[in-house]
């Protein structure tokens, strides 16, 4: 058994990597600001889930303060945390652009803040999760890790950026062991409602317009949430410092995702269409060789496997996930 410290753990990779863990035995202490970037009633959802875990312990607390970074490790066991999983983020690129301090405090001063803390605490592992959006527009497609990523288009993905070179800073000088995850599109139960997966499903099961920006032709290379929380927990092994991508194996047309939505749920969407958003990549896929050489890691979950379970999931929530704010 292990003891881990997971930051934002009542995110939506957050809260299934957790459960992962607790599921084989560990112990987790998970820290979450629960703030209303989203509808705050997926984060109790996720919560209430982990908290009938015995071995599961919970604080809110806000990781761009350092104050509480500090009074957070006092609180470590005897034995250590074998790692800290930072998955706290302000994540979402448009938002980004109304409120950039925010995702900076977060994203960059509290990764700082963590990272001092497992210095002075002898906390060797380090886990950040880092974006796609990293690689901005001209990525060579699928996308390997050393593909340039000093041109992100949102202060979002410029804030996970620099969390990464902070992180191979404390590498550098400190030698602490970090590795740094790139998710690409993630999706599945109870997902970010501001994502395309959780707009599509509400508004065709709830009768209300469903937006496509641009003309439906862009693409994602989506991933299960499943497959992306134990790519995660592989990652806690020994890398030194290493850069991974985690993403599917499957990429889509955003037109064609609608139709698949269409097809499952027996229902038709009623379209409208906006301007392609400057702040959105126009296509993202993954090349995963790497994490399947370091980690023996690949997506197992398909597309459509992933959108029945999401489906499925949303059909039996209906009552409340139908009220989500998108």
């Amino acid at each position: 058994m292990s003891h881990y410290l997971l930051t934002g753990v009542a995110g939506f990779i957050g809260a299934r990597v957790a459960e992962r863990l607790l599921e084989q035995g560990h112990e987790v202490y998970g820290v979450d600001n629960l703030n209303d970037a989203y509808d705050v009633r997926l984060k109790e959802y996720r919560l209430k889930k982990l908290l009938a875990f015995p071995n599961f312990t919970f604080e809110r607390l806000d990781i761009g303060e350092p104050q509480a970074v500090q009074a957070l490790f006092a609180k470590m066991p005897s034995e250590g945390w074998q790692a800290v999983i930072n998955l706290a983020a302000r994540a979402g690129v448009r938002q980004s652009l109304l409120d950039p301090w925010v995702y900076y405090q977060t994203n960059l001063t509290g990764t700082l803040n963590l990272l001092e803390a497992c210095r002075q605490h002898g906390i060797n592992k380090f886990l950040l999760a880092s974006t796609s959006s990293v690689y901005g527009a001209d990525a060579p497609l699928p996308t390997p890790e050393d593909a340039t990523s000093d041109r992100p288009l949102q202060p979002y993905a410029a804030s996970k950026k620099a969390a990464e070179i902070l992180c191979h800073t404390y590498h550098y000088l400190y030698g602490l062991d970090i590795t740094v995850v790139r998710y690409f599109t993630v999706y599945g139960p109870a997902g970010r409602p501001d994502m395309v997966m959780f707009r599509f499903v509400q508004g065709i099961m709830e009768g209300k317009p469903v937006t496509i920006y641009g003309d439906g032709t862009q693409s994602r290379g989506f991933t299960y949430l499943d497959d992306i929380a134990e790519g995660t927990i592989l990652a806690l092994k020994p890398m030194g410092y290493e850069i991974l991508n985690l993403g599917g194996h499957e990429t889509i047309q955003i037109g064609q995702l609608l139709t698949l939505f269409e097809e499952l749920t027996n229902q038709r969407a009623q379209v409208t269409y906006a301007p392609f958003h400057p702040a959105d990549m126009y296509a993202n896929w993954a090349d995963t060789q790497k994490a399947q050489a370091r980690l023996g890691w690949r997506p197992k979950v398909g597309l459509r496997e992933g959108v029945e379970a999401l489906v499925a999931w949303y059909l039996k929530e209906r009552a409340w996930a139908s009220q989500v704010q998108t």
